[in-house]
């Protein structure tokens, strides 16, 4: 296939149609890649914060509805403004999370031999399947189950007006806690694939399991509410139990 160039900056590179780049260059070559391609995300990542700052209201609306029955107040004059900052910054990176993963992928996969390229690209599609999955089980179902919770427990005696920063460190927590929860069957894969655990090894360890999940989920959980510790800890337990299938299929094909 004939090649086409592409400049940037002070250097060539060469590119193939639908292709990563696949090329060799000096190291001093690399290290100019490498600043232009922080330089472009730290472009890019600015200008989603500053897009998301402007529509922030909308943000604010979705995060206030999983407690509508709840009145929110701001305990300083800034916070508020704090609290927007907070959440342009955090969804400003949720948005840029392909970019920055094409970016790096391009960036090492001249590096990688043929077995690991085959490897690289569905391990990164999954794990942010699984990000993306994790947001929407914190949204749809964690951080329902934690409110109501608190509210039901307080019902009749105190009356609830939350400080929405607060409301806000909560429900990040929730979302990085279970993200970081959801990516277990990756770290599974690459153990596999570096040959420490086979899937079938995996499977017959899940008594263990059960209770490191419990455990796990009671760590990763914000709240002290045993629902919310449940839901997690189960969610942990089935991707486990996944990540294990997974790679027992694909070494029972391989062999």
């Amino acid at each position: 296939m004939k090649l086409n160039l592409v400049k940037t900056s002070d250097f060539v590179f060469r590119t193939k149609l639908f292709r990563v780049y696949d090329m060799e260059l000096p190291f001093v070559e690399h290290l100019e890649e490498l600043r232009q391609r922080i330089f472009q995300m730290g472009v890019i990542f600015l200008t989603m914060i500053l897009v998301v700052f402007i529509n922030v209201k909308t943000i604010v609306e979705l995060l206030e509805k999983p407690v509508t029955m709840i009145k929110f107040i701001q305990l300083s004059p800034g916070e508020y403004l704090v609290s927007t900052i907070k959440i342009a910054v955090y969804v400003g990176l949720l948005i840029c999370v392909p970019i920055i993963l094409s970016q790096i992928i391009c960036f090492i996969f001249p590096g990688l031999t043929l077995n690991e390229k085959k490897f690289i690209l569905p391990i990164i599609g999954i794990s942010f399947t699984l990000f993306i999955l994790s947001v929407m089980f914190s949204y749809s179902i964690l951080i329902p189950a934690a409110l109501k919770f608190f509210i039901q427990y307080s019902e009749n005696v105190i009356e609830p007006l939350w400080s929405f920063d607060q409301y806000l460190d909560f429900t990040l927590l929730v979302f990085y806690s279970t993200s970081l929860a959801f990516q277990i069957p990756i770290f599974q894969l690459l153990i596999g694939l570096t040959g420490l655990l086979s899937g079938k090894k995996m499977l017959t360890l899940w008594k263990y399991v059960v209770l490191g999940s419990t455990i796990l989920g009671a760590i990763l959980t914000p709240s002290t509410d045993p629902i919310t510790q449940l839901c997690l800890s189960l969610a942990i337990f089935v991707l486990y139990l996944m990540g294990s299938l997974i790679l027992f299929t694909y070494q029972n094909i391989a062999l």
